[in-house]
């Protein structure tokens, strides 16, 4: 009998988490049909999409605020569908301000709330715990020192792994990257990642560029890869390039590579960061999900991050907060409880300390060596077939709330069955740390 799974990610990295997922879900149980909004991956993995992700896709509160009318259409479109024909289950993932409002109204109604990658409560504004608490059946946690935090706070909770961990091969193959991308196999190479955002593009690539600037005086040899996400991003940091020559610069696009993803993970298109990050010595990084993906290649890394200061007043204003709970915001140093590799932010992310950083990855071996080993540690950390996991919690929710129901109006009332929690999975709690979120 088929059921519906609602589902909502809002970025590229929350697309291929939600697309494994879908897929752990549907593995267990085909009859799944999963409906609302995401990216490439997701729609590749069969979800019906209600709205593209690029509706969601904001960063900042000048971009939040330009992308206000665009916001509350698509909020309201899909809490109108999803009361109206109650999902088995809702699956929120990453995108906090739209998912955990939408999943507050589901929940009221009677739906079953998942939430995947838990907000970075730990590191900023840590009374939102009240309003998870209030929108979400059951949270799904990707690293082992938030089982305990929420368990503490009694939401029921699943330490589920990351699923980048089970995606990314143990032992990357640098040889077979670079001959992918036609690189020598003795070049000195860096991956070169602003980010995935206008605004990142905006604020970090101008910094990046003449930091590599600056590391091409000594080296003038170095070869630099870039991955964009979309066309949108290419553009803009195309603009930026023609204020910061760089020679030597490779552009990696979706459909410059087509190498498949490792053997373990779903036949999803294989992000374009990827060879950058296995083709690379190191890797100049901007502060997000892109730190993980680097720690999970075993790459030395640099992280950075910048936002105006008008953002960054504003930040400061809505989080109470001056800066984190925490001394870090990349996640390797995070998760490892240490400060592996460097982090230079906001006024320290001159090019300058850039370059000198950089530079000091290539050329330390023994403390590339050291670095490597730390990151195989965290990658056997987080590797436990993610996708089975959190198949497990959504299909036993699904299958507690499938029952003849009404349809809701889009106010909320009448019909949908109430859902019922299910107990914590017993992950592993060995580590202290706390998530890689620059904004509160």
């Amino acid at each position: 009998m088929t059921w519906r799974l609602g589902l909502v990610a809002g970025e590229p990295s929350g697309d291929l988490i939600a697309a494994r997922v879908l897929a752990g879900v549907q593995l267990a149980d085909p009859a799944v049909r999963a409906e609302g909004i995401g990216g490439p991956q997701l729609t590749q993995q069969g979800l019906a999409l209600w709205h593209p992700m690029q509706a969601l896709t904001v960063f900042g509160y000048l971009d939040a605020l330009k992308q206000v009318p665009t916001l509350v259409r698509t909020y309201l479109d899909v809490k109108r569908r999803w009361l109206q024909e109650p999902p088995s289950v809702f699956l929120g993932i990453d995108a906090p301000d739209f998912n955990l409002r939408l999943e507050h109204t589901l929940k009221q109604a009677g739906i079953p709330t998942v939430h995947l990658v838990s907000p970075s409560i730990w590191a900023w504004r840590y009374e939102r715990i009240h309003h998870i608490r209030e929108a979400v059946s059951h949270m799904l946690v990707m690293f082992p020192f938030e089982e305990a935090l929420y368990q503490k706070e009694k939401i029921p909770v699943t330490f589920v792994g990351h699923p980048l961990a089970d995606a990314i091969a143990q032992e990357p193959d640098r040889v077979a990257a670079r001959q992918r991308l036609g690189l020598d196999a003795d070049a000195r190479v860096l991956a070169m990642l602003p980010g995935s955002r206008a605004s990142e593009i905006k604020w970090i690539a101008p910094r990046f560029l003449q930091t590599v600037q600056r590391l091409q005086k000594r080296d003038p040899q170095l070869q630099v890869l870039v991955p964009m996400v979309n066309a949108a991003r290419l553009a803009e940091f195309k603009q930026i390039l023609k204020d910061y020559p760089v020679d030597h610069l490779h552009i990696l696009t979706a459909t410059a590579t087509a190498a498949p993803l490792h053997a373990a993970a779903t036949p999803l298109t294989r992000p374009v960061a990827w060879d950058a990050l296995e083709a690379c010595d190191v890797a100049l990084v901007a502060s997000g999900t892109a730190t993980l993906e680097t720690a999970l290649f075993k790459r030395p890394m640099v992280i950075s991050y910048a936002v105006s200061p008008w953002v960054r007043r504003i930040m400061a204003w809505k989080s109470g907060q001056q800066r984190p709970y925490v001394p870090w915001v990349g996640l390797p140093n995070v998760l490892l409880n240490d400060s592996v590799v460097p982090e230079l932010i906001q006024e320290d992310a001159t090019p300058e300390k850039l370059a000198h950083a950089v530079y000091e990855k290539f050329i330390d071996e023994r403390k590339a060596r050291e670095i490597e080993a730390r990151f195989h540690t965290l990658h056997h950390s987080l590797r436990c077939d993610t996708a089975s996991r959190a198949a497990q919690v959504i299909l036993e929710l699904a299958h507690r709330s499938r029952t003849p129901a009404k349809g809701l109006d889009p106010t909320g009332h009448t019909g949908h069955t109430g859902h019922t929690d299910h107990t914590s999975h017993t992950g592993q709690t060995n580590h202290a740390g706390h998530t890689d979120h620059t904004t509160p």
